[in-house]
């Protein structure tokens, strides 16, 4: 049996993480860029926050089937790169013009633009493309994806750090360079492709994988042309039920960006001998948990395996909402404990970060196997694209969500007879939807499990 992996799984990992350095970088700066650059208030912030991240995972429907249908996942994966390249330049003229607002805001509308159309073309191809270099039962599946999950949090560990050491200084103007590192990081991402895509991108009979239609080998194109099967429309069932709850998970998750963002600007105590760490380094110490903890997660599950226990796709998914409730109850008896006026120590924000990479361990690489397994090949990229769309709707709610924050001086929002009084009030909300989020999902296991026909 095979162990070592393809050289092209490690191609896929570069150009993946210097895209999401790209991505994460630009993430960590956007609301302090809205905010301190654009003077737009929090609550447009959030609003349009939420907005463009759930833009961001839309468009992937659509550059999975243009994908599958006209110009294949290189093509795809070729023109997406070039788009979100000049978007983030784009960025990085506004903040050189957030002097002037009316070139300034026009600027940004443009790069957010751009990155929108451009991610749609590049996301579910390179997760597709990952699965397309094992064959159709390869058991080191689920390994390629938390190898490939670990880049997307390589890239995205450096990003606040160094984007956020250029951007977030304090000073409005230097947030361009932070666009403009994260400009440079998708460049670097496009180089690495072109240069090792021909070489490395193989399927195990040694055929170019990835193509447009035409250029595709007969038993590709057989595979992606076999009529569908009772199985194949019971495994696209589970993934869209998954999908459904997968909304609850990012839309809490995406707190990073917005609430928690705000919250890390105002309410924590950030002085460490009389240095300030800046906002926008707190959106690192998710991808290091992750980079930490994915080998001991994936090393877990084999031990699980081998003595007949691993849990079912579905079941640790379960946990992973459950273990991002149990985050977000620490920051909210955090805050509950501390006096008005005083600041949070930074360690709440820490573990309750810690829970939530566990949480993004059980639920997000588990997915994309999953949806690689169960999608029929003609529709692949396509279904990636439904997985996306999911996130989507849920970056979408975690903007409408992040609207509910609490602010001193204007009346107490108000989330279906949720009354948000105070900080506390805020993160219990999350605290209960995750909660039964996770709890439906794990009593629904049996029969997802059934309809997933034999794939775990």
């Amino acid at each position: 049996m095979q162990t070592a992996h393809p050289r092209g799984l490690y191609l896929l990992f570069a150009t993946e993480m210097w895209e999401r350095f790209s991505y994460y970088g630009n993430r960590a700066l956007l609301a302090l860029f809205m905010l301190s650059a654009l003077s737009f208030d929090k609550q447009f912030t959030a609003a349009l926050y939420g907005q463009y991240t759930g833009l961001v995972f839309l468009t992937p429907l659509i550059g999975g089937y243009i994908a599958d249908r006209f110009w294949g996942n290189r093509r795809s994966i070729l023109v997406g790169g070039a788009l979100m390249a000049a978007g983030q330049y784009s960025l990085f003229a506004s903040g050189s013009f957030y002097t002037q607002l009316e070139i300034a805001i026009p600027l940004f509308y443009l790069g957010l633009g751009l990155i929108i159309l451009g991610n749609g073309l590049f996301k579910p191809n390179i997760s597709t493309m990952v699965g397309q270099l094992y064959s159709a039962q390869d058991k080191r599946k689920d390994a390629a994806y938390t190898i490939f999950y670990m880049g997307i949090n390589l890239g995205s560990f450096f990003a606040p750090l160094i984007c956020g050491t250029l951007g977030d200084t304090g000073n409005p103007a230097d947030f361009r360079w932070g666009f403009f590192a994260a400009g440079t990081g998708m460049l670097m991402s496009l180089i690495v492709f072109v240069l090792f895509q021909r070489k490395y991108l193989i399927d195990p009979q040694g055929n170019q994988i990835g193509m447009a239609p035409e250029k595709r080998t007969k038993a590709q194109t057989q595979r992606r042309n076999a009529e569908l099967t009772r199985v194949d429309y019971d495994r696209m069932l589970v993934i869209g039920v998954i999908s459904f709850f997968v909304i609850f998970f990012w839309a809490a998750f995406e707190q990073a960006g917005v609430s928690l963002t705000f919250f890390a600007n105002e309410s924590l105590d950030r002085t460490i001998f009389g240095w300030t760490v800046p906002t926008s380094w707190f959106q690192s110490l998710n991808p290091v948990f992750v980079l930490i903890f994915a080998p001991i997660m994936a090393q877990f599950w084999v031990g699980l395996a081998k003595k007949d226990r691993e849990p079912a796709s579905p079941t640790k998914m379960a946990y992973g909402l459950l273990l991002l409730s149990a985050g977000f109850l620490v920051i909210a008896l955090g805050v509950k404990q501390v006096a008005p006026g005083v600041k949070l120590s930074m360690m709440w924000l820490v573990a309750m970060y810690w829970l939530h990479s566990m949480g993004e361990l059980c639920l997000s690489p588990i997915g994309l196997s999953m949806v690689n397994k169960l999608a029929p090949a003609k529709f692949a990229s396509l279904l990636m694209g439904v997985w996306f769309l999911a996130t989507a709707a849920a970056n979408w709610f975690a903007g409408i969500l992040a609207g509910f924050y609490p602010e001193a001086g204007k009346p107490m929002p108000n989330f279906l007879g949720w009354e948000i009084a105070s900080l506390n009030d805020f993160f219990m909300l999350f605290v209960v939807m995750s909660f039964a989020a996770g709890a439906i999902l794990l009593l629904t296991t049996g029969f997802l499990q059934k309809r997933m026909h034999g794939v775990n």
